[in-house]
């Protein structure tokens, strides 16, 4: 324990969360520090990192046959080893500004359905990334103490953590997981869903950086009549021609649809599956909202609708498991609770 203190004071302390879409990493005293794309580019001859982050996300769909764009996580979950750990050598070293000369200890925000294998790559990828420990947490344990819930009181708390790659529900009270569920629908999908109408209704193939945008332009789960219609442009899949067309507000809810129905279910059998007590006090308190998905406009409206249960968007839903992972540095009793165990 004393060793722990005295190498805790030469190294910063990182907590990371390895999201589908973005990285954002936390280093002790200081706060967020990194927030970036998940997007690694590297050369197809050497396997040798061209870019990482912002600069990669720029060059998505944009390479030459010499080199691949890389999302290195899929559902939440790795699927490029290699181009994982050297996202992640990148973003520790970027933490550590090359300063410290003791490994860190790093904390990472998991989906709650993360089978043994994918704990293993992901504590392994950390490890050779230069850390000295490797805690996983959780995803919605982080956000639920990253969004300030009193998970440590015998109360119901209810988080909905809708990242890029997967959805994450769970009910948490006494520092533990009662019931979660997580479903592999996210962000991307909701991206996947907007490729798939605009290709089937106008014959028109965009990519996924317009995709995105058009998401947050345009996307609501509720009718809002905030969003002015906007052109898009991408390549008619006909003539091969670029064009460009107008998309209106509807026609986005339309496409997010299906997406948007898997996650009300998720909720609901989450509160099916709820214990009677817990149950009331989630009627009193709300369903927390995390994740970059919470910010889809007249969601927490549409949740409120068909659960009858209040829904609350906190202020900063995006870097709500980052901030949690981030207070667990310093709440080493609370982390050695929570953190997931690997046989």
């Amino acid at each position: 324990m004393f060793i722990d203190k005295f190498l805790g004071m030469f190294s910063n302390d990182l907590a990371i969360d390895l999201g589908t879409a973005n990285t954002l990493v936390y280093v002790h005293g200081k706060g967020i520090i990194c927030d970036e794309p998940s997007v690694v580019v590297i050369r197809r001859d050497n396997k040798r990192p061209v870019a990482v982050g912002l600069e990669a996300k720029e060059m998505l769909g944009k390479t030459p046959s010499n080199i691949v764009a890389i999302r290195p996580m899929k559902d939440g979950v790795i699927a490029d080893f290699d181009a994982t750990e050297e996202m992640l050598k990148y973003f520790i070293t970027k933490a550590h500004n090359r300063k410290s000369f003791v490994s860190p200890r790093v904390i990472i925000g998991v989906p709650s359905g993360i089978t043994q294998v994918e704990q293993r790559a992901v504590k392994d990828a950390a490890h050779a990334s230069g850390a000295r420990e490797v805690y996983l947490i959780e995803e919605p344990m982080a956000a639920a103490v990253g969004v300030g819930l009193p998970v440590g009181e015998p109360t119901g708390n209810m988080i909905v953590d809708i990242g890029g790659g997967t959805t994450d529900v769970a009910v948490i009270s006494l520092d533990g997981i009662v019931y979660s569920k997580a479903v592999r629908v996210g962000g991307d999908k909701m991206d996947e869903a907007i490729m798939a109408y605009i290709k089937r209704k106008y014959n028109l193939m965009i990519g996924e950086r317009t995709s995105e945008q058009i998401k947050i332009q345009l996307g609501s789960a509720y009718k809002t009549n905030k969003s002015e219609p906007t052109e898009i442009k991408g390549r008619d899949l006909i003539s091969g021609i670029p064009k460009a067309i107008t998309v209106s507000e509807d026609e986005i809810r339309e496409a997010l649809q299906e997406s948007i129905e898997v996650i009300l279910d998720t909720i609901k059998v989450t509160l099916e599956n709820t214990p009677p007590e817990l149950a009331a006090d989630i009627v009193d308190k709300g369903i927390v909202l995390a994740g970059g998905g919470a910010m889809l406009k007249g969601l927490d409206i549409l949740i409120r609708e068909h659960t009858g249960v209040p829904v609350i968007v906190p202020d900063d839903p995006l870097t709500a498991v980052v901030r949690g992972c981030g207070k667990m540095l310093d709440k080493l009793e609370l982390l050695r609770k929570v953190a997931i165990t690997t046989n």
